[in-house]
């Protein structure tokens, strides 16, 4: 069984700097796992392991001087990010192959920063709602 909550949420002006920080870094991890995908895939034809990405893109990452800001958000987010790409992955592949119904879905694309449907997924340890209603995420924000 699976748990969803959804949250509507009136964050403070540095609260809403610190989520669209969030939601930038998440897409910054999904394309660049996606390009590191499609590059392999192209050279190759071969497929990275799930477990690959997440420590070229994410841990890898934020020790290099170009990306140490990947560090100041959760992780929890990030691995998200992954997960959902792996997810879109698996789907292709499933419909290419028949192995799933429906219409059929193509290959995952690069997410835009102008686009307006902004989400980040957290598990159930990346958040923790309150008795007086708060809502507490795992990397403080301010």
């Amino acid at each position: 069984m699976h748990l969803r909550c959804s949250f509507r949420i009136e964050p403070t002006p540095g609260q809403r700097i610190a989520l669209a920080r969030t939601f930038g870094c998440a897409r910054v991890v999904y394309n660049d796992a996606l390009a590191a995908r499609k590059a392999a895939f192209q050279a190759d034809r071969s497929r990275i392991p799930t477990g690959l990405p997440a420590r070229k893109v994410i841990t890898e990452a934020k020790r290099t001087p170009e990306r140490p800001w990947l560090a100041e958000v959760s992780v929890d987010a990030l691995q998200s990010s992954l997960r959902d790409l792996d997810a879109a992955h698996a789907n292709f592949f499933a419909s290419v192959t028949g192995k799933r119904r429906g219409r059929r879905i193509g290959l995952p694309v690069f997410k835009k920063k102008s686009d307006a449907r902004q989400s980040v997924r957290f598990s159930r340890n990346g958040f923790r709602l309150r008795d007086s209603g708060r809502l507490n995420l795992a990397k403080p924000v301010t």
